[in-house]
């Protein structure tokens, strides 16, 4: 059995779009998840907290 290119690039194209969209749905889970919501507020916050107020 000879395995053409074109087969080849057919199943690669294909795994690659599976595997990226599952990574994708992965993070907005991972973003998603209650748990991580007072990490992330955190996060948000930090900027204005670590501010020294204006620079003169």
């Amino acid at each position: 059995m000879i395995v053409e290119h074109a087969l080849l690039v057919g199943i690669s194209k294909s795994f690659g779009l599976f595997y990226l969209i599952a990574l994708s749905v992965a993070v907005v889970i991972y973003a998603m998840w209650p748990s991580n919501k007072k990490r992330f507020d955190d996060a948000a916050q930090s900027i204005f907290r670590d501010e020294a107020g204006p620079w003169r």
